[in-house]
């Protein structure tokens, strides 16, 4: 069956979404995307890219509700409105341009993680699971009724780059999986108990800072949750700011004396965190600002005896503990 869609897009889902509804016939009138920040690491695909290249419009309203671009919508009348992570809340206006629906797909299991960057807060909060959900777009976020989903898990090792890759590739599967149902009207789907949920606000490249009071697990976590591409965890070594950018979890604990929290200490080819509950953390990679990363026995090295790094504190007594729930990346 023949449809029209009018798509908000952005990120790697957007450009695997895009190709979707593209392979599925529908034809897409106009794609709306962001402009490129400067200032931020372009690691994800162009959604502006894949539109050119099937030959489609693409516009960039600063505000997609603003009553000129409002009528543009409605002037196209498309049939449905689809939103792969736009980075804007569309509002009753735009959403009434669509004549059998607007649908949005978000990087969680809905109720869970409703809200922003819902990737980097599962990692964050040490889940094992997370996934992605087409649902209706309702003026409330992340609110309306569920189409379909689709799990993926998270190791606890997986950075939250690496678990997004899935949840992209999850993305265009409940896509492809639910398309045929929307397009034939015969979809049903289902209502959200958001009591059941939880809800996360943006994050700052500032809440990656490390408190090595924290359990180690806790530490582990904020680490992978915010690792590049990402801004990072940082801490203070020697007056210097550092980013940790790879911890690793396992049972394995080295012979090393209880320390401080934020105590690094090599033994081998491995350097080690001390924590607040006393557990040893493996840092796997590390760089001092204005430095290249460390990684391996070079990195243990520079901790390592006679050079005088063990022992070295990573704690500044400044740095304040992290909220569970406070804003990133």
């Amino acid at each position: 069956m023949s449809a029209t869609a009018v798509v908000f897009a952005y990120h790697d889902v957007g450009c695997r979404c895009l190709s979707v509804l593209l392979a599925h016939g529908v034809r897409v009138p106009l794609v709306v995307t962001h402009r490129d920040d400067p200032g931020e690491t372009q690691w994800f695909g162009r959604v502006a890219d894949v539109a050119r290249e099937a030959g489609l419009e693409v516009a960039y309203p600063d505000d997609p509700a603003e009553p000129a671009f409002v009528r543009r919508l409605e002037a196209l009348a498309p049939d449905f409105l689809f939103s792969f992570y736009y980075r804007r809340m569309l509002p009753p206006a735009v959403l009434a341009a669509a004549r059998r629906g607007a649908y949005n797909l978000h990087g969680s299991l809905l109720p869970r993680y409703r809200g922003r960057v819902p990737v980097n807060w599962a990692v964050l909060h040490g889940e094992r699971e997370t996934g992605a959900t087409l649902h209706e777009m309702v003026a409330k976020p992340d609110a309306g009724r569920i189409v379909d989903q689709e799990p993926v898990p998270i190791g606890e090792n997986d950075t939250a780059a690496e678990v997004f890759a899935r949840v992209s590739a999850a993305a265009g599967t409940v896509l492809e999986r639910a398309l045929p149902a929307l397009l034939a009207g015969t979809a049903t789907p289902r209502d959200q108990d958001l009591s059941r949920g939880s809800y996360f606000g943006g994050r700052r490249p500032e809440d990656g800072r490390i408190d090595w009071r924290q359990p180690a697990r806790r530490v582990h976590d904020l680490v992978r949750a915010v690792a590049p591409p990402y801004p990072g965890a940082f801490s203070a070594l020697g007056g210097r700011r550092v980013l940790v950018l790879r911890t690793w979890w396992s049972d394995a604990q080295p012979a090393l004396d209880p320390a401080p929290p934020g105590t690094l200490a090599a033994e081998g080819a491995r350097l080690w965190a001390c924590c607040g509950d006393g557990r040893w953390l493996e840092v796997r990679s590390l760089a001092f600002e204005g430095e290249a990363p460390l990684e391996g026995a070079a990195l243990a090295a520079r901790f390592a005896p006679p050079a005088g790094g063990v022992g070295q504190s990573a704690f500044d007594p400044g740095d304040g503990p992290i909220s569970p729930k406070s804003p990133h990346p």
